[in-house]
């Protein structure tokens, strides 16, 4: 059995570093994110049935709100440059860049080599949550997206096809009119809206807990490019407990892509 080094200790305890900090990193203008909220008016709008995923378009300046209509319900987030899908969403820079959870005035990073934000995080009825006593946030960048190729891993072969992946290659082949094969590639890590998730201390290990969210919470992000977002309403429901099955009790989820004043944009 191998030994630790003589200053195990002395290297267990040495205090961490943040590699990012805040004063370090382009932050929005909070005045301004509060002037764009001060009249906006909805120009679009889709509803997510429960275990099924859609895509809508939001131009550059516009806002969209991801809202619990009916109850408690997370939803996994993917974002594309609609004129260059190559340029997504880049949820480990956002981890990198914000941390394990986001909330307003974070912002959603594009990949290398573009790095560049995406949406900025402009309000949420979620704010008071924070970090709970077991390490738990809401909104996280930390998990993938529950799919059938590991849920056939971890019961011994059974896919179950309306997991979040394959509900967001199917809004996109659809608002695409392409294939699912040729769209599958594109779909990637996500931001998981109203989930509430960590480590656990012990392990290491990533788990989920019941979200927060309830019947009229709402997340609203600025867009800084024109997009093409794909959301996804879990299988899970609110995550407490099952995932990538029909057990779970689930509820639609609605995207509303709103105006600003352009006065106040």
């Amino acid at each position: 059995m191998p030994h630790p080094p003589e200053d195990a200790d002395r290297r267990r305890t040495v205090p961490p570093v943040i590699v990012y900090p805040n004063d370090s990193l382009p932050r929005p203008d909070p005045a301004r994110l509060a002037r764009l909220r001060e009249d906006l008016k909805m120009v679009g709008n889709v509803t997510v049935p429960p275990r099924e995923g859609r895509c809508i378009e939001v131009p550059k300046g516009h806002v969209f709100r991801i809202s619990c209509p009916e109850g408690s319900q997370v939803g996994d987030l993917n974002l594309w440059n609609v004129a260059d899908l190559s340029e997504r969403f880049f949820s480990g820079k956002t981890r990198a860049l914000h941390g394990t959870h986001v909330s307003t005035g974070d912002r959603l990073w594009s990949t290398l080599p573009h790095l560049r934000p995406m949406a900025t995080i402009i309000h949420d009825t979620l704010d008071w949550y924070g970090i709970d006593e077991f390490g738990g946030g809401v909104h996280d960048v930390i998990g993938t997206r529950c799919d059938p190729y590991t849920h056939a891993l971890l019961s011994g072969g059974e896919r179950y096809e309306h997991c979040c992946h394959s509900n967001l290659t199917r809004a996109l082949a659809d608002h695409l009119d392409l294939s699912f094969e040729d769209v599958e590639p594109h779909i990637h890590d996500v931001l998981n809206v109203f989930m509430c998730t960590g480590f656990m201390r012990d392990s290491g290990k990533y788990f989920m807990k019941a979200s927060p969210a309830r019947q009229g919470d709402f997340i609203e992000f600025l867009a800084e490019m024109d997009l093409l977002i794909a959301l996804s309403a879990c299988p899970g429901g609110d995550c407490g407990a099952t995932h990538s099955s029909d057990e779970a009790i689930c509820h639609p989820l609605k995207i509303e892509v709103l105006r600003p004043d352009s006065t106040l944009s």
